[in-house]
């Protein structure tokens, strides 16, 4: 791992995670309620992690602790996401979420962890944070946001932050990202389902009934999203994978303009060259 940046082969890796994260976020449309549709899609990622566990096995005892503690991170991280979506537009809250979450991490890799960044990447950084809150005004589209929307839009963001500092230290500590990855997806599968099903009863499974390939989809999506982080976060900086990461603000809305047909904005353009300045510096750092 150098101080200071990532390989091309990693660099291109964490863009396909964003790509998949957005295309996960995008089966997140569900005609269900947030917390359902993230229920569906993380038992669904635990399921088809189940044979790459039995593969690689469990992960020794020193990343446990980082294990249990990312369970309960993402846990909250599923609560405040939902509870976000709730009160705004997908389309305010999830630049807010993912574009807060590199700038923390990266303060927190700084003060904590002593992952020191190059002048430019610290830069780029800074730039793909800042063309992700211009994407968040873009996507508001002149509706103002509510201070709930926006406390539980933040929170998901610092959320986002403690898990994939958690992540990339637990992998490490694992020896072997990929068995690390595999053990979280399994465990992570049945935290939220079951409070689903204790919050709302039996009675919500005929809710999920006929949307379970995309469920599937959306699972399989966010498996492959997330286990290259992990991965990229044992062979570079984690802030650096932590920012490139959320280009998938980048990537979702081409999907909605290319695929759903939403008109392209010229502020979600200049929000778009924004971003792409960003991940150009950290890639030349």
């Amino acid at each position: 791992m150098t101080a200071s940046g990532m390989s091309l082969p990693v660099f291109a890796a964490v863009l396909a995670a964003a790509f998949m994260h957005a295309g996960w976020n995008a089966v997140a449309k569900l005609r269900l309620e947030p917390i359902l549709t993230m229920a569906l899609i993380s038992a669904s990622a635990g399921l088809f992690a189940l044979p790459a566990a039995l593969w690689f096995g469990w992960p020794p005892a020193a990343a446990w602790p980082w294990l249990a503690g990312s369970i309960l991170l993402h846990l909250g991280y599923y609560i405040a996401l939902a509870e976000a979506y709730r009160h705004a537009d997908m389309g305010q809250v999830y630049p807010i979420a993912r574009g807060s979450a590199p700038l923390l991490t990266a303060c927190a890799s700084l003060l904590l962890l002593r992952e020191g960044l190059a002048p430019l990447a610290a830069l780029g950084i800074a730039i793909l944070c800042a063309g992700v809150a211009l994407m968040a005004f873009a996507s508001a589209g002149g509706q103002r946001l509510s201070r709930t929307a926006l406390g539980y839009a933040l929170l998901t963001g610092t959320l986002i932050s403690g898990y994939t500092l958690v992540d990339g230290l637990g992998a490490r500590a694992a020896g072997d990202p990929h068995a690390y990855a595999a053990a979280l997806f399994v465990v992570d599968a049945v935290p939220l389902p079951a409070f689903v099903l204790w919050t709302r009863g039996r009675k919500v499974l005929g809710s999920v009934r006929g949307l379970t390939l995309p469920g599937l989809g959306g699972g399989a999506l966010a498996l492959g999203s997330y286990w290259i982080a992990i991965w990229a976060m044992t062979v570079a900086p984690i802030p650096l994978v932590a920012a490139t990461r959320e280009t998938s603000v980048l990537f979702a809305m081409l999907i909605s303009v290319l695929v759903l047909k939403e008109p392209l904005l010229l502020s979600r353009m200049t929000a778009v060259i924004v971003i792409v300045a960003g991940v150009v510096a950290m890639r030349l750092a």
